[in-house]
C-alpha cells in the first residue's frame, strides 16, 4: 500500500513568494538551500571587500591602475544579486524553517547592492 504525501501547509504569504520566485512544488534539500545562501553572502562580502578596501586603497598603494574597480564592482555586484535570488529560491523550495529570516537578510543585501551598483553606474557615467 502506497501513501501519497500531502502537500505542506503554507501561509498565503509563502504561496505569494513562491509564485513570485517561480518555485515549483518539488522536494529540495535544506542543506542545498543553506549552502546557496552562504555562497551568496560570500559573493556579496567579496564584492564589498574589493569595492571598499582593495580598489580604493590597496591597488593605488601598490601603484596599480584603479580605473578597473568600478567595472569589476558592477560585474561582481550583479553576480552577487543573482546568487542572492537563487539562494532565496532554494530556501523557499526547501520550505526551510528559517526561510523568512534568510529572505529578509538577502533582500537587505540586495538593496544595499542595488544602491552600490547605482553609485557605480553614476561614477562610471560622470
Amino acid at each position: 500500500m502506497t501513501t501519497v504525501m500531502d502537500a505542506p501547509q503554507r501561509s498565503a504569504a509563502d504561496e505569494r513568494v513562491r509564485r513570485l520566485l517561480r518555485v515549483e512544488d518539488r522536494p529540495a534539500e535544506s542543506d542545498a538551500a543553506g549552502r546557496a545562501f552562504k555562497r551568496s553572502m560570500l559573493i556579496s562580502t567579496v564584492r564589498c571587500t574589493l569595492t571598499y578596501l582593495v580598489f580604493p586603497f590597496v591597488l593605488p598603494t601598490l601603484g596599480l591602475v584603479s580605473g578597473t574597480g568600478i567595472a569589476l564592482g558592477l560585474a561582481i555586484g550583479i553576480v552577487a544579486i543573482v546568487a542572492d535570488v537563487i539562494a532565496i529560491r532554494r530556501v523557499f523550495a526547501a520550505d526551510h524553517k528559517w526561510r523568512w529570516h534568510f529572505a529578509a537578510l538577502a533582500v537587505a543585501v540586495i538593496a544595499a547592492l542595488l544602491i552600490l551598483l547605482t553609485q557605480d553606474v553614476i561614477a562610471l557615467i560622470t
